[in-house]
């Protein structure tokens, strides 16, 4: 496997563009490392051959992980370079906790997660100007990480802390400065943790930051997409609602490996 450097990553990235909406999710960690140069994230990119290549795999740099932390994302169009891959102790460490994440189109694999994504000026942006929005900072770490499903924890406070420094967010808050609905972007550029607190539902405030969030990231560069479980048929509506699209030949898939 061969570890890319900066000028390669911008490469690669263009390179994986053509097989959207598959390698959507790798193209999003490339992105992130390319306006940066790599100087704030602690993943390293690598393939099986360049400059042409049949599997990419954004991994963490060993240093750099928290303990018991550890993703692993990858894009590949040959599943006998996959299966050879993930034999390779090598190439991903699997001691302790390791999340793996697959972002190729498999028939007989089952995931509960759908893909939503948006291009450039499809998506419909709504008047947001009677909300009081802003960004989250490192004083609102500790709210959205107790209100995340997956969050509750160090990592997760690390986490979200990551995304809030490197990444934009938007947040909507009351009269005292407090948010009360956000979303942030995740480091491999897609829109997540969007949450309203029970109290402030129903008012609008979800539609309202996607649409800014939206409107924020096409003046960035950024791509605009999500991921939405299945069975939430709330999130489902808002994101079509507001013009995204579902590719439904495509499913992305999680998985918590613990040995």
């Amino acid at each position: 496997m061969k570890i890319l450097n900066n000028h390669e990553i911008r490469i690669a990235h263009r390179q994986l563009q053509k097989h959207v909406p598959k390698s959507l999710k790798v193209c999003g960690h490339l992105f992130a490392l390319n306006r940066t140069q790599g100087s704030r994230h602690t993943v390293e990119i690598c393939v099986d051959a360049w400059p042409e290549f049949n599997l990419i795999v954004c991994r963490p740099q060993t240093e750099n992980v928290p303990e018991n932390t550890k993703w692993v994302s990858f894009f590949c169009t040959d599943e006998q370079i996959l299966s050879n891959m993930l034999k390779e102790d090598e190439i991903i460490d699997w001691s302790g906790y390791c999340m793996l994440i697959k972002l190729f189109l498999s028939t007989f694999l089952w995931s509960k997660l759908k893909l939503y994504f948006s291009y450039r000026n499809r998506c419909v942006l709504q008047s947001i100007d009677h909300f009081r929005i802003s960004s989250l900072n490192d004083s609102h770490v500790e709210l959205v990480n107790t209100t995340w499903k997956f969050g509750g924890d160090e990592n997760g406070i690390r986490r979200i802390k990551k995304m809030i420094g490197n990444s934009p967010s938007c947040c909507i808050v009351d009269d005292h400065g407090k948010p009360v609905s956000w979303i942030l972007l995740y480091d491999y550029c897609a829109m997540g943790m969007l949450h309203t607190l029970p109290a402030h539902r129903g008012k609008g405030y979800a539609k309202a930051l996607v649409s800014c969030m939206a409107r924020k990231l096409h003046a960035q560069g950024f791509p605009v997409y999500c991921f939405v479980e299945e069975e939430n048929a709330v999130s489902y509506k808002l994101f079509k609602n507001l013009g995204f699209v579902e590719d439904p030949s495509y499913r992305a898939a999680w998985w918590e490996c613990n040995f």
